[in-house]
């Protein structure tokens, strides 16, 4: 099953509620906090307290994205903010077991996010405990940049690997995610397509995500 996370970091926070609910209308599935520290990216995005009137006007599940330092730091007040999945780093950890033991500890769905240039290799030993990996589709920190196409062939070994191990997590694909860059990466092997300015960039936004939706089904169906 395909799942869209439109990204609110391209939202406009002025009329957040009412393009949250305007993303549910088309069929999102989750909804993406990216929380940036311009340390381990170079930009500043939000906090919990956004994540906290994220989760006061949507029962959808919150994936909160953690690009920052030191996220060990960060693990309860996320928890605390209504975060349902809670993604870091692997470049931003010395103890990625210990951390995703601590997120799991909590309730939440333990999710490990690699750069472009992280090879999948980094998450052989702690594959059998997470519930998602993000694959990064451009360099983080800013939205709306290109889709980096190599990327697709990391996301369909990636999808080997779990399966030669008979894990089934789901694969997230983040960064410049639109209809046709979108069915790429499904067809690769993403099960969650995370997009923000391809959704509430677009003056429709309830039909930018249902669109976003069809394609990425369609592409599954393509690919069966």
């Amino acid at each position: 099953m395909i799942h869209i996370a439109p990204s609110i970091l391209a939202a406009d926070f002025r009329r957040l509620e009412h393009q949250i609910q305007a993303a549910e209308a088309g069929g999102a599935d989750m909804i993406h906090c990216d929380i940036m520290d311009g340390h381990f990216v170079p930009n500043i995005s939000f906090g919990p307290m956004i994540v906290e009137a994220v989760r006061r006007v949507t029962d959808l599940p919150i994936d909160t994205h953690l690009m920052i330092a030191n996220p060990e730091a960060y693990i309860e007040p996320f928890y605390e903010a209504g975060t349902d999945y809670l993604t870091v780093h692997v470049e931003a950890t010395a103890h990625l077991n210990r951390l995703i033991d601590r997120i799991k500890s909590l309730g939440m769905k333990a999710g490990v996010a690699l750069n472009p240039a992280t090879p999948i290799s980094f998450l052989e030993e702690v594959l059998a405990e997470v519930d998602l990996i993000l694959i990064m589709t451009v360099n983080p920190g800013f939205g709306g940049q290109t889709f980096l196409h190599g990327m697709l062939d990391k996301i369909y070994r990636l999808k080997l690997m779990c399966e030669a191990r008979g894990y089934k997590p789901h694969i997230e694909a983040d960064g410049g995610i639109d209809e046709q860059t979108g069915a790429a990466a499904v067809k690769a092997g993403a099960t969650i397509l995370v997009a923000g300015s391809s959704l509430f960039g677009q003056s429709d936004i309830t039909a930018a995500v249902r669109a976003l939706k069809q394609k990425a089904v369609a592409a599954t169906q393509k690919t069966a």
